[in-house]
C-alpha cells in the first residue's frame, strides 16, 4: 500500500504548470524523498540519477513511474562528511560513458559562511546487473579546484577567490550550478554567479579523470554566453547542441530555457517555457530522445507543503520534487 504521500501525488501530482497562454497544460509529475532537486542524469532509457543540495545521497527514480526513489546511495562517507550537517550543495552532475561527474556550489552559505564540505569534486561509476542499477565512487573526491579556478591566469580578470567570499546571491559572488560533457569528453563548468558583463561564465575542466586521481585540474579559456543577463543553472549538450537552463544571480524572477550551438552563435530562446510554478534546476536528457523530449527537474525546497517549506519537513516520505517534460518547437 502506498502511504499518504503517494496518494497526494495521485490527486495532485498532475497539477498544472502553464508553459503559455492558450497553450496545452503539461502535466506535472511528483517523486517523493527530497525537495531540492539540483543535479541529475540519465542511467539508462527509464531512469535518471539525482542529488539533492540538502545532503549528500544519490537518488535513482523511474522517468515513467512518479513516486519514491528505487534505490538510495549514500556518498557521505566518501566524501569525507561527518556530524549532523551532511549538506555539501551538490549542484550539478555529467556523464561521460559509466562515469557521472558531479560537482558542488564551491560557494558560500547562504548567510555567508565558509563551508568546506561545499568544495567537492568527484565522480562515480554507474553499472547495470540483473536490472538493478549499481553507483560506486571512484577515485577520490577533489576539495582543490576553488584554488585551481582562482589561480588560473585567464581567469583573473573575473577574481574568483574575492567571489568566493560572498555569500552566493550577492552581485559578483561565486557559485557553480552547471556542469556538462563535450563530445571529447571534457567538461564545462557553468556559472550561475558572477555573471560578467550581463553574461554567463563558461569555464572548461580538460581532465577530470586525472582530477579525481588527485591531479590538479587544467583548465581552458573561459567563455562568456550572453542569456540575457543570466546566469547558468544546469546545461547539458546533445544532438550537437547545448541546452542551458538559465535564471537570475540573486534567485528572483523566472528560469528561461536556451538552445546554443556553441562558439560565437547567439542562444536561442526556447518559447513559450514559463513553468509556472516550478524551479527548474536540472535538465535530464535520454537516448534516442536527446532534445526532442527533455525533463526538467524542479527545486522545491521552498516549496509549501501543508503549511511548512518542503525543505523543513522531517518526514522525507512527505518531501517531493516536481517534473516536467519539454518538447521544444
Amino acid at each position: 500500500m502506498w502511504g499518504v504521500p503517494h496518494l497526494a501525488w495521485l490527486l495532485t501530482g498532475w497539477a498544472a504548470a502553464l508553459l503559455g497562454a492558450g497553450e496545452p497544460e503539461p502535466r506535472i509529475q511528483e517523486y517523493f524523498g527530497l525537495c531540492g532537486a539540483s543535479a541529475a542524469v540519465a542511467v539508462d532509457r527509464e531512469r535518471f540519477l539525482v542529488a539533492s543540495d540538502e545532503d549528500s545521497v544519490l537518488r535513482l527514480y523511474r522517468a515513467d513511474r512518479p513516486g519514491p526513489p528505487e534505490q538510495v546511495f549514500d556518498l557521505g562517507g566518501f566524501l569525507g562528511i561527518e556530524g549532523k550537517h551532511q549538506e555539501t550543495d551538490l549542484e550539478a552532475a555529467a556523464r561521460v560513458g559509466d562515469r557521472v561527474y558531479w560537482i558542488t556550489s564551491h560557494g558560500r552559505s547562504a548567510d555567508g559562511q565558509k563551508r568546506e564540505r561545499r568544495r567537492r569534486f568527484f565522480a562515480t561509476l554507474v553499472k547495470h546487473s540483473g536490472g538493478r542499477v549499481s553507483i560506486e565512487p571512484e577515485g577520490q573526491p577533489y576539495d582543490r579546484l576553488l584554488e585551481d579556478l582562482s589561480g588560473e591566469p585567464a581567469l583573473r580578470p573575473y577574481d574568483l577567490k574575492a567571489a568566493a567570499k560572498k555569500a552566493p546571491k550577492e552581485p559578483g559572488a561565486l557559485n557553480i550550478e552547471g556542469l556538462a560533457a563535450t563530445a571529447e569528453g571534457h567538461l564545462w563548468i557553468g556559472f550561475r554567479n558572477p555573471v560578467p558583463h550581463g553574461c554567463a561564465l563558461i569555464v572548461p575542466l580538460l581532465n577530470p579523470s586525472e582530477v579525481v586521481a588527485g591531479q590538479r585540474a587544467r583548465l581552458g579559456a573561459p567563455q562568456e554566453v550572453d542569456l540575457g543577463g543570466l546566469g547558468i543553472r544546469d546545461f547539458c549538450f546533445a544532438d550537437g547542441r547545448w541546452l542551458i537552463v538559465a535564471g537570475r544571480f540573486d534567485g528572483g524572477g523566472r528560469s528561461r530555457l536556451f538552445l546554443w550551438d556553441g562558439g560565437a552563435g547567439v542562444p536561442e530562446k526556447i518559447e513559450h517555457t514559463r513553468l509556472k510554478g516550478l524551479n527548474p534546476e536540472a535538465a535530464v536528457t535520454y537516448p534516442d530522445l536527446g532534445l526532442r523530449r527533455f525533463q526538467l527537474l524542479s527545486d522545491d525546497g521552498n516549496r509549501e507543503i501543508d503549511g511548512a517549506k518542503c525543505k523543513d519537513l522531517k518526514d522525507a516520505a512527505r518531501q517531493r520534487f516536481q517534473s516536467v517534460w519539454i518538447e521544444p518547437q
